[in-house]
């Protein structure tokens, strides 16, 4: 099955989905530099694995799906953070780590298909 648009992609899917997620939990916190980082680093991994998307090759999406990952850890390290200085409940952290995984899973998946496949646009 060929994907032509990002919007299709499941890991762009899942990644949207965390940006909300996470923008609904922090709506409320007062710190304004952490909420902005946790933030930053959800629309990051949506961000960059459309833009890898339409970079055209695999060499270059492989790369933005690698970023893409290591914001995933990102938004996970601050969960633990946030739970510690109490802005988030330890459901709370379970829910976004087990989504954060799930979205990997998803990065991870691609990532394997693109290392044994050529993609043409």
């Amino acid at each position: 099955m060929r994907i032509d648009r990002f919007e299709d992609l499941e890991c762009w899917q899942a990644a949207r989905e965390l940006v909300k997620f996470v923008y609904a939990m922090f709506s409320v916190c007062r710190d304004y530099a952490f909420r902005d980082q946790i933030q930053r680093a959800a629309v990051s991994v949506m961000s960059n694995i459309a833009e890898g998307f339409d970079r055209g090759g695999n060499k270059e999406f492989l790369h933005f799906l690698t970023i893409a990952r290591g914001s995933l850890a990102e938004v996970k390290s601050l969960a633990y953070a946030a739970t510690d200085l109490g802005y988030l409940s330890d459901e709370s952290l379970e829910k976004l780590s087990e989504q954060c995984s799930a979205t990997k899973g998803l990065v991870n998946g691609l990532i394997r298909y693109l290392r044994g496949a050529d993609r043409k646009r």
